[in-house]
């Protein structure tokens, strides 16, 4: 499945919810507030049908994404389900980990191989200020279960923040140099729920780059089916770094990703102008207008965002439709 200027797409996000029950400064700093009319999220029987449409035009694939995806009570049948799909070769998660601990090996066995954990600060006062829960320790325990579990690859998130969490760039640095883990420092992005904090916190992912590449750290080759990521890694490390700067040149000439949000909307950029609901098309037995319908979209996509330009598209936040 190609776009038209040439992308092929191999990668979905899927929202399964857009509820969060963090409140981390860059996106839900009040917490989640419920609209008055929240969309009703997809059924485990659309999110299979949506799913087995993707693989049919050849996404292999999935990240179960959210807002914070556990909070679904049908997480795990979910994950074995999308697990299960002919052609799905990689499930995904992504989380905050606050049930990691406990369900680490019951994910691993639902067949999610890779997880990316969101960890903005190692200081735990620091991290609470940051989600608004004191868990950090919670938290690492998690990242050991995930390890003992088996899980083929563990990332660690941090949204990089001026004046927040930038002054631990070593200290994190050093944490996962000595583990076989992934730490990706993420840019802060700007949506239209956090202009001001965007403009008062915004740090360039290319100054992190630099800084690894003076102390050795290398680029290492983009894996199949990666996300947009610029990853490093260090002869005297375990570990590996990556770096995700969406206000990068050509950021988007690799993109191979497309989003469905919990209501069932495909997003053909996580700041386009909106979504383009499915639904209608998933509650049909027969796939075929389904996929008809998804590849005509495809062939739309714009050739990059327009953050550059200040325009967030109507995306409001990112738990809105998976980040």
């Amino acid at each position: 499945m190609l776009d038209g200027i040439g992308r092929r797409f191999e990668y979905l996000r899927l929202s399964l919810t857009e509820i969060c029950n963090f409140r981390c400064t860059y996106c839900l700093p009040e917490g989640y507030r419920r609209p008055c009319s929240r969309p009703v999220e997809l059924s485990v029987e659309e999110i299979a049908r949506a799913v087995a449409a993707f693989a049919k035009l050849g996404l292999w694939k999935v990240r179960l994404t959210g807002g914070e995806p556990t909070l679904r009570r049908d997480f795990d049948a979910v994950a074995r389900m999308v697990a299960a799909v002919p052609g799905i070769r990689r499930v995904a998660m992504t989380t905050n980990g606050y049930r990691l601990a406990e369900k680490a090996q019951t994910w691993r066995d639902c067949g999610i191989s890779a997880i990316n954990i969101s960890v903005d600060s190692l200081d735990p006062a620091r991290f609470a200020a940051i989600t608004g829960h004191d868990r950090l320790a919670d938290i690492l325990r998690g990242v050991a279960a995930a390890q003992a579990a088996g899980f083929e690859s563990i990332k660690l998130n941090a949204v990089l923040m001026r004046g927040i969490n930038d002054d631990e760039l070593e200290a994190m640095i050093d944490f996962v140099a000595s583990r076989d883990l992934s730490l990706r420092f993420i840019e802060v992005m700007r949506t239209n729920d956090n202009v001001t904090f965007f403009a008062k916190r915004h740090v360039a992912g290319q100054t992190v780059i630099d800084r690894l590449e003076a102390a050795g750290w290398r680029r290492l080759p983009r894996q199949p089916g990666a996300g947009p990521a610029i990853e490093l890694g260090h002869p005297g490390a375990k570990g590996r770094i990556g770096i995700i700067a969406p206000y990068a040149r050509d950021f988007c000439s690799s993109c191979n990703r497309l989003r469905l949000s919990s209501d069932g909307r495909l997003h053909l950029c996580l700041f386009g102008d909106g979504g383009i609901d499915l639904r209608p098309h998933l509650a049909d037995e027969d796939p075929a207008a389904l996929i008809r319908r998804i590849r005509s979209l495809v062939a739309t996509k714009a050739p990059a965002h327009r953050l550059h330009e200040g325009q967030s598209g109507a995306t409001p936040h990112l738990a809105s439709i998976g980040g």
